[in-house]
């Protein structure tokens, strides 16, 4: 029997590396040997029309810090946006070459999306801020501080590009509008669960069972429905957990409030650990904080 303790991270592996990936498989000073394994939920698709749109304003150089552009700077909240986006300038590049967005703010939610904002395709880097906000309420209260300094010599700021999926929080654009900044989302991508999700999950947690600790970490109120089911804690009738069995050796860890809430509020279901952070540092933290040997 492994001595490893399974960290079962809801998520597809980020590429080229993933920090959670890295951080759970090396041994730190809270004296936890973990095994990352990723369990993919979800599946992404480009929103052919939200592509369309921003194809267009990237050829006809409508995105910039020039008068007349439609807009003066981007906002992304997710790395699948920010696939869609680096899809698009790649697409241009080996076309026309015509992407130049050196001179206007690209405003990142966090690390892992201003790593993949970072390895987009530019001859000039993007100048990205807001790598340090870790959520979008401080993203936003971020960009009105630092969009209102950037076109202070402007008589009225130009709007913002946010670059979105289908499900998001609306946070970002009513903090902007409270502050008359104006924001445009465009739809780039959706999101949906993957038809393989439950069963690989319920596989891993058989190849686990013999385990005396195991976490699961969930990063989106997407699938949280499929998860319970895969632990046998869905009541599929009345759809909401079942309390949790006395001596169980499986923990659930959320990414944030967001998720947390909706388990809460969707099923009854509260979980062990919602990290402080939306870091893979938080995340530990919380779950070795919470972790103790199992009676």
């Amino acid at each position: 029997m492994s001595p490893r303790t399974p960290v079962f991270l809801l998520k597809t592996r980020s590429i080229p590396g993933d920090a959670y990936e890295e951080l759970f498989s090396t041994p730190a000073d809270d004296g936890f040997d973990f095994e990352p394994i990723f369990v993919p939920v979800l599946e992404h698709r480009f929103d052919e029309v939200g592509m369309a749109t921003v194809r267009n304003l990237l050829r006809d150089h409508l995105i910039g810090r020039a008068q007349g552009s439609s807009y003066g700077g981007l906002v992304f909240t997710s790395q699948r946006a920010v696939e869609a986006f680096s899809a698009l300038v790649q697409d241009g590049r080996d076309r026309d070459g015509w992407l130049d967005l050196h001179d206007i703010p690209v405003y990142s939610v966090g690390p892992a999306t201003t790593r993949a904002l970072k390895a987009a395709p530019q001859d000039t880097p993007l100048q990205i801020f807001g790598e340090h906000t870790g959520n979008g309420e401080d993203l936003a209260r971020f960009i009105v501080e630092h969009y209102t300094e950037w076109y202070k010599d402007r008589a009225s700021r130009p709007p913002l590009l946010f670059l979105v999926g289908e499900q998001r929080r609306d946070i970002i654009p009513r903090v902007l509008a409270a502050s008359s900044i104006l924001i445009d989302e465009v739809v780039v991508y959706g999101t949906g669960v993957m038809q393989s999700f439950k069963g690989d999950f319920e596989q891993l947690l058989q190849g686990t069972a013999d385990r005396p600790l195991r976490w699961i970490v969930v990063f989106s109120p997407t699938g949280c429905d499929s998860m319970l089911s895969a632990l046998g804690l869905l009541d599929e009738n009345a759809d909401r957990a079942k309390p949790m069995p006395p001596g169980r050796r499986t923990y659930i860890a959320t990414i944030g409030p967001t998720t947390r809430d909706y388990l809460v509020k969707k099923f009854a279901c509260a979980p062990d650990v919602c990290s402080e952070q939306p870091t893979p540092e938080g995340v530990r933290k919380g779950i070795a904080h919470y972790s103790r040997p199992v009676q």
